[in-house]
């Protein structure tokens, strides 16, 4: 595998500016896009997708299937290194690219993510506790599921996000039913436990091993989805921040992981902290990071790639952040349109839209974040912006 070049921004390579590729074209490829163009590098977008959201700003974009011979060759060819906007992209392409190319997050650690099965048994080295669970790959397996562990959700250990691939069960019975909807495909069965709130941390590794993180981010999602996320002292209580923390930066290290990586955590009513899952790549609790913060989590994906160095970002405004789903344009073809203007007068709002051409339910759109000199007037402001846009109040 290459290793990362820790050249300056827009330094020359072979003749020609250091070019980065993204495998994805969604908005956080676009997100990452942007950054880099800002440190002065060329950037490549491999999506299938002509209309896709990073393929519009891109200097160029590849579009071909993930898996396409052809579009990982040109890829290979344009970039100095390359990274991902999602973590179900092919493993087999991120092992193709990795061995041509210098790629972050790499292929293996890639791997682990994409099967909630790998994953918690990450989770289990680093000494980081998860909700009681159980492993179903067949039938046998489905029948020795302890009592404990219900009622759970049943996950699908692949391909599972926003909710997806995700049932509720109470009894053995609509286990038996959940699996059989799922068809069979490799699950977890996860005890449902009484959760208080959930947050996330995201940490950028480099790959000579420095490791520096955000502050943790309170979360709340609606329908599976994430809705709202707030950042500022005292949203979280200092003794779980410490340990969220601690736990991200040793998920990291134990999978020598090398770029932006998200992990999210459950707190639980009698104030246990649980890890639940983690993303490969910037996320989108933390889009804040961009307006609140001296470096954005897409800075450090660039950082990371380049091989540049990492210094500890800081939050300079308390923040929150309102996801702008589908629902408030009316339908597929835009039939509404949001009243920007009003929003937009309301002091420290940032509006981010995505360019996506399409809206439907769920379907995140952009995102809105409002800063401000104080908790509570930021707190203020969301209220009254989801109020404005016809989001239920939070």
């Amino acid at each position: 595998m290459s290793e990362p070049l820790a050249r300056l921004p827009g330094a020359m390579q072979s003749g020609q500016l250091m070019t980065l590729g993204v495998m994805g074209g969604g908005q956080l490829a676009r997100m990452f896009v942007h950054a880099a163009q800002a440190m002065g590098y060329f950037t490549v977008v491999l999506d299938p997708d002509p209309v896709s959201p990073a393929g519009w700003v891109s200097h160029h974009h590849i579009q071909t299937d993930y898996l396409d011979e052809q579009g990982l060759a040109q890829l290979m060819q344009r970039c100095a290194a390359i990274t991902t906007e999602f973590e179900n992209v092919p493993s087999g392409a991120l092992y193709t690219l990795g061995s041509q190319r210098f790629v972050a997050p790499a292929a293996n650690a890639v791997a682990v993510a994409q099967d909630r099965t790998l994953e918690k048994a990450h989770f289990v080295r680093c000494g980081v506790a998860c909700a009681p669970y159980a492993e179903i790959h067949t039938l046998e397996q489905l029948h020795e599921v302890p009592e404990a562990l219900l009622p759970g959700i049943l996950k699908t250990a692949r391909l599972g996000y926003d909710g997806k691939g995700q049932v509720r069960v109470a009894t053995r019975e609509q286990l038996q039913a959940a699996w059989d909807g799922l068809q069979h495909v490799p699950c977890v069965l996860e005890k449902m436990l009484p959760l208080a709130m959930e947050c996330s941390v995201i940490v950028a590794r480099g790959a000579d091993g420095t490791m520096v993180h955000f502050p943790v981010q309170r979360n709340v999602h609606r329908e599976g989805i994430l809705a709202l996320t707030e950042v500022f002292e005292g949203n979280v209580p200092p003794t779980l921040v410490q340990q969220a923390v601690a736990s991200a930066l040793e998920i990291a290290k134990t999978l020598n992981y090398v770029g932006v990586l998200c992990v999210e955590f459950f707190v639980l009513e009698d104030g246990s902290l649980l890890v639940n899952e983690m993303a490969p790549r910037p996320h989108n609790s933390g889009h804040y990071t961009i307006n609140a913060c001296d470096q954005s989590q897409f800075d450090l994906q660039v950082r990371t790639l380049a091989g540049l160095p990492l210094t500890q970002p800081r939050q300079h405004s308390p923040a929150i952040m309102l996801n702008l789903m589908g629902d408030l344009w009316g339908g597929a073809h835009l039939q509404i349109v949001p009243d920007w203007a009003a929003v937009l007068a309301l002091p420290g709002t940032h509006l981010h839209l995505y360019g996506k051409l399409a809206a439907r339910k769920g379907r995140k759109m952009g995102h809105l974040t409002v800063t401000a000199a104080s908790p509570r007037e930021a707190q203020a402001v969301a209220q009254e912006a989801a109020k404005l846009l016809g989001i239920a109040a939070f």
